[in-house]
């Protein structure tokens, strides 16, 4: 019979490993989405600077193209004037050649003839500053058509290179996009580095105590082992702990390098038992008091406080569901994650 209980105790013994297996899955897990989204978020907000950047390129070459447009309907207009005065040009000089023929026909006989040849001539000058007229007109139209040509170019120009650099920018911002993957990426895996090299030393300092536990990526020390019942003020015993856990984060504070952005989570967790006194009015104030606790007596251990995040989460994360003492006695506790700031 011994040999049956024993064999059945430990069977019931691997459920607690695999509770833990599984929660240290799921909390890499969501550290891994919240990562993703910090990244997605950065990119995001640097992405939505550029499309500022490509949305005025766009509205410049709107303009320029409606410039060019405008530009080429005024050449072509030049063009169709320079036509029409060309032909009228062409008319003129075969009147005056006509005019001229019949000034040599007719002679130099009667006073009549001298009359007609007087009003042939009167004629021929009108033309001929007819003529004079539209040869200067069709001198300063021809001036505009190039000036309009030289503007056509330039617009061309200037389009074109608008074309370029809305390109560059689509191709900068997919550059950029590409180098904070990887940069986000190389700073998860250094700090993950530096994260496992805090725990295997406080596995060391903190070997073989049963009220310290890694769970996941945390480290949780039972509330006994650092406040009395009901209260937030850190025991003598527990500042012995909390001063081994200083030293370890002194020696990982001066590892990390300064581009790192890190900090070290303190949660506070109470068990579901109601609390209610002139001090603490609900778990949430003691739990988010027993964290500021324990970070302010890191301070004194020398870490940046801006390295220190407290928070309270009351009896609302618990570890065990149970209304059992064993799991009011789990879900009591201070948990430690080192993580990105």
């Amino acid at each position: 019979m011994p040999s049956s209980r024993t064999r059945r105790s430990q069977v019931q013994n691997y459920w607690p490993g695999f509770v833990d297996a599984l929660t240290s899955l799921l909390l890499v897990f969501v550290f891994l989405l919240s990562l993703f989204m910090l990244a997605q978020s950065f990119l995001g907000q640097e992405i939505k600077g550029k499309d500022s950047v490509l949305t005025k390129l766009n509205s410049q070459i709107s303009e320029l193209s409606n410039l060019l447009q405008l530009e080429r309907s005024k050449s072509s207009d030049l063009e169709t004037n320079i036509s029409s005065l060309t032909a009228t040009l062409a008319s003129t000089k075969s009147e005056r050649d006509t005019i001229a023929s019949q000034l040599a026909g007719i002679g130099a006989g009667t006073s009549n003839k001298d009359a007609q040849i007087a009003g042939l001539n009167s004629q021929l000058a009108s033309e001929k500053e007819l003529s004079d007229q539209a040869k200067s007109q069709l001198s300063l139209l021809n001036q505009q058509l190039a000036a309009l040509r030289t503007q056509i170019g330039a617009l061309e120009e200037a389009l074109q290179a608008s074309e370029t650099r809305d390109t560059q920018s689509r191709t900068s911002i997919a550059d950029l996009g590409r180098r904070l993957n990887l940069a986000l990426a190389q700073r998860v895996q250094d700090l993950s580095r530096y994260r496992s090299d805090f725990f295997g030393k406080l596995r060391q300092i903190l070997e073989g105590r049963a009220d310290v536990r890694v769970v996941g990526d945390r480290f949780v020390f039972q509330s006994e082992v650092l406040f009395a019942a009901g209260q937030a003020d850190v025991s003598d015993a527990g500042k012995t702990e909390l001063a081994q856990l200083a030293t370890a984060l002194v020696q990982l504070e001066k590892e990390i390098p300064p581009d790192i952005n890190w900090v070290l989570r303190i949660d506070g967790h109470t068990d579901k038992r109601p609390i209610s006194n002139a001090q603490f009015p609900s778990n949430w104030e003691l739990s988010a008091a027993r964290a500021i606790a324990v970070a302010k007596y890191l301070t004194t251990q020398g870490i940046d406080p801006k390295r220190l995040v407290p928070a309270g989460f009351g009896e609302f994360s618990p570890i065990d569901p149970g209304d059992t003492e064993d799991a009011y006695r789990k879900n009591r506790r201070i948990e430690f994650k080192l993580t990105e700031g």
